[in-house]
């Protein structure tokens, strides 16, 4: 790489062929987001058929098994931007190295995870909430457990498919996803097709099933595509790879931390509607899970940000990490203004699609998740903001000082302010959404301001060879 393609301003050429190249590798990636989340949405949608009481028991148990669950994606995550630098670097070995340390972290992670998740029932009775929620909740952890293997195993898959732009294959395997959730949930949830009616210990075996499936569909790709099979990600599985197994952990474990911080916010808040009530906890769930669909556009559009922005860095183009990152940010922002009008116009149609508004016992979740609607319309274009801006950040491997940003933003000022208005104030539901919003924007800030000056703070200095 020449010195003038490092320093070189962009010309419109390289603006144009950036845009280019970050929509044909984000567009399967974002469909496939939206396609994952509709494996979620069908889990929802058919814990709201069996009543309010279910669908607050899933709500619950997902606060704090995904929370926990999302710890181990992090780590897992690192594969991407290490595998985008190797591969920009063109360095085949280190791309090898690090699926096959990716797997065994993903082993690792679920031998340790599984035993805490049977205990989150315990965790829920001590945090005051309703016995036959957590009843429910538990029976479906039961189950549900058994994907967290193969969940963080489709990451690492989806980490090499991505770098190599294949991203239509993890499309291709979501959307198959869809329709054996939907066939498993129908028989195993409701006793359909000569299978047992098991509820939500039903809905829990086709969560862990569907995500054996598309698991084994990725690893299968990957052993035996001709472009794949030259690394060769399976043999000598077992002999130890300790130094990419721990540059693995240094750069995944702030990325773990910083996903939980996250989330583990919204899981607060879960908590915090339970404390409330069971109404405010299943609206709750209908208007978390509306902000989540809109948030899988740029969540998938970040996977591709931290790709292309890996892919410069490796080939040291510094130029090149700019136009990745600003165009990325540029995409979602225009996105994101979709879902905040949609969500302020048409918030009882949305909300409605999943409670029966004819259910004189849906009432008052309705309007509760019609109101959460409005707060969460203004954090749209923050919260595609922060996970691009992050995003860009773990394409240059600076996961650390985010992660202290993300503790400060969602735990110091984003739960502060919903318990001040949720309580304090007495704003209930409302002023906790609102705490949610502040919490999004202020990491917004602060990482977007760090990812432009990345130059003056170091970030762009070669890191010693993984």
């Amino acid at each position: 790489m020449s010195n003038i393609s490092q320093t070189q301003p962009p010309g419109p050429s390289g603006w144009r062929a950036e845009f280019q190249n970050t929509m044909k590798l984000a567009w399967p990636l974002v469909i496939a987001q939206l396609a994952g989340i509709a494996l979620n949405a069908t889990d929802v949608v058919m814990m709201g058929w069996l009543g309010p009481s279910h669908l607050a028991a899933g709500s619950l148990a997902n606060s704090l098994f995904f929370t926990l669950f999302l710890g181990g994606l992090g780590l897992v995550m690192a594969t991407s931007p290490m595998i985008a630098q190797a591969i920009g670097a063109r360095v085949g070995k280190s791309v090898r190295r690090t699926v096959r340390q990716g797997i065994w972290i993903s082993l690792l992670f679920t031998v340790l995870a599984t035993p805490l998740v049977f205990q989150l029932g315990h965790v829920f009775d001590r945090l005051g909430q309703d016995p036959e929620v957590v009843a429910l909740a538990t029976r479906y952890l039961s189950t549900a457990v058994w994907m967290i293997f193969p969940g963080l195993g489709i990451v690492v898959m989806r980490s090499l498919l991505s770098a190599r732009g294949d991203t239509h294959v993890v499309l291709w395997v979501t959307v198959i996803g869809i329709f054996v959730n939907a066939l498993g949930n129908y028989g195993l949830m409701f006793g359909n097709f000569g299978l047992p009616k098991l509820e939500m210990v039903g809905a829990g075996i086709s969560t862990s099933l569907v995500h054996f499936v598309m698991f084994g569909f990725l690893l299968a790709f990957v052993l035996f595509h001709k472009r794949y099979r030259r690394y060769h990600v399976l043999v000598r599985f077992f002999k130890p790879d300790w130094p990419r197994f721990f540059s693995l952990l240094r750069v995944g474990t702030p990325i773990s931390l910083t996903i939980m911080s996250e989330v583990g916010l919204f899981g607060a808040a879960s908590i915090l509607m339970g404390m409330l009530g069971k109404y405010e906890l299943a609206a709750h769930a209908v208007a978390l899970q509306l902000a989540s669909i809109a948030f899988m556009v740029p969540l998938g559009l970040s996977q591709a940000t931290t790709v292309r922005v890996g892919l410069a860095y490796g080939g040291k183009d510094h130029v090149g990490v700019g136009q990745a990152g600003w165009v990325s940010m540029g995409i979602g922002t225009l996105f994101m203004l979709v879902p905040c009008t949609i969500f302020i116009l048409f918030p009882n149609g949305l909300v409605s699609l999943y409670l029966d508004a004819n259910n004189p016992e849906n009432y008052i979740p309705l309007g509760l998740a019609a109101s959460f609607l409005g707060v969460a319309a203004l954090f749209q274009l923050v919260d595609g903001a922060q996970v691009l801006m992050v995003a860009a950040l773990r394409g240059l491997s600076d996961t650390r000082v985010p992660m202290i940003v993300a503790f400060i933003g969602y735990w110091g000022v984003g739960l502060g302010v919903a318990y001040i208005f949720g309580f304090v104030l007495q704003w209930g539901g409302v002023g906790i959404w609102l705490g949610l919003a502040a919490g999004l924007a202020f990491v917004a800030v602060i990482v977007t301001f760090r990812f432009a000056m990345r130059e003056r703070l170091g970030l762009l200095v070669p890191q010693a060879s993984q």
